[in-house]
């Protein structure tokens, strides 16, 4: 009989649930509900380096080529990435948190007629055709004012992305199921995204929780309300159990235990499940990662894109991971600043820097001084 759960026990269930056995790209996707996407590739993708060890024998922009054959839709989830159709299903039509302007609506209805007679559009030919301007960007830059507004039409679920042209979007209308406006209609659609949090990154914290499931305000924009109270109705339902002082929930249907881990060295994205709430990470790691691709290049301590770095149930280290000359170039440190003791590390190291080369379509070389 299994006794109460200890730190041991749900680090070593928060790795085996996430790291199911390897499937097919579909099933990976609904399994996850969720896949965080990031646009810098050091050395792929986040989603890429998220699929690669879920998905058997995936490689890197295996999801970008085979998006259109799949049920699965970019948009907002906790997040920006890539959702399930079932996912996409719980949060749409979704509306935005304020409603459009009389002028901007105008913009909105003939935009909107405009992809729905042609089928598919790129962001250039409604550019061209409707000329609206520009406008500033997040990022205090200028685009183009038709391409901001298709931006806010996919987020307010009026579009889709279809596919990608070189990186760009390109749109189609969005049809969406007439669905009953009730209270309870409501209150179970809400519950049903909690649960694809609590599914996706449990074992959770109390406070977790909260921040995930508050994080729902960004695919639910038209729910925030209801976000407080799904948070109190998560917690009555899931199962869960004060561990030194924190309070831990995970679903009812499972219990932590000493669950199976392998000998495999895993390097993991920055936004992989496993290593994505940082304070759930300090207290079952025993030290911080940090995410430093934006942070000043002096004020860095891991490096511009530190993949963690999983042995067994234990995240040991991290590493920077180049591609030099058509081949990559990993530079790998410990926390404890020196490899761990068991023979078999090295080995399942090597193996993971070969499986991370052949996900990229690269033979594998490195040197034994990146190895530190």
């Amino acid at each position: 009989m299994i006794g109460r759960p200890t730190l041991d026990s749900l680090r070593r269930y928060a790795v085996a649930r996430s790291l199911f056995a390897p499937t097919t790209l579909q099933r990976a996707i609904d399994r996850l509900g969720f896949v965080q996407a990031d646009p810098i590739r050091a050395p792929a993708r986040a989603q890429d380096l998220t699929l690669r060890h879920r998905v058997a024998r995936y490689r890197a922009g295996d999801l970008e080529r085979a998006y259109a054959r799949l049920d699965v839709h970019e948009d907002f989830f906790v997040n920006y990435g890539f959702v399930s159709g079932a996912v996409s299903r719980l949060m749409h039509p979704r509306g935005g948190p304020t409603p459009w302007s009389s002028g901007r609506g105008r913009h909105v209805k003939a935009l909107l007629a405009f992809v729905r007679e042609h089928g598919e559009v790129h962001p250039r030919t409604v550019d061209e055709h409707f000329g609206l301007g520009s406008v500033t960007n997040y990022w205090g830059g200028s685009s183009s004012a038709t391409t901001h507004l298709l931006d806010q039409m996919h987020y307010r679920g009026l579009l889709r992305v279809v596919r990608r042209d070189a990186g760009i979007r390109v749109y189609a209308a969005h049809e969406h199921q007439t669905l009953a406006r009730d209270a309870a209609t409501r209150r179970a659609r809400v519950d049903a995204l909690a649960d694809v949090v609590v599914e996706k990154y449990a074992p959770l914290t109390a406070s977790g929780l909260n921040r995930l499931v508050k994080r729902l305000r960004y695919a639910v924009p038209q729910w925030a309300s209801e976000l407080h109270r799904a948070v109190q109705r998560a917690k009555e339902r899931l199962a869960h159990a004060r561990v030194d002082g924190v309070d831990w929930y995970w679903p009812p249907t499972e219990t932590p235990g000493d669950s199976g881990i392998d000998d495999a060295v895993r390097l993991l994205a920055p936004f992989d499940p496993i290593v994505w709430d940082r304070p759930r990470f300090e207290l079952l790691w025993g030290w911080e990662y940090r995410f430093e691709a934006y942070t000043p290049v002096p004020k860095r301590r891991l490096g511009y894109y530190a993949l963690p770095l999983l042995w067994r149930d234990r995240v040991v280290g991290w590493a920077n991971v180049a591609t030099v000359n058509g081949a990559i170039r990993p530079d790998v440190r410990f926390v404890a600043g020196r490899p761990p003791r068991d023979r078999r590390f090295a080995a399942a190291l090597d193996d993971e820097l070969s499986r991370l080369a052949a996900s990229l379509g690269l033979p594998r070389r490195s040197s034994p001084s990146a190895i530190e």
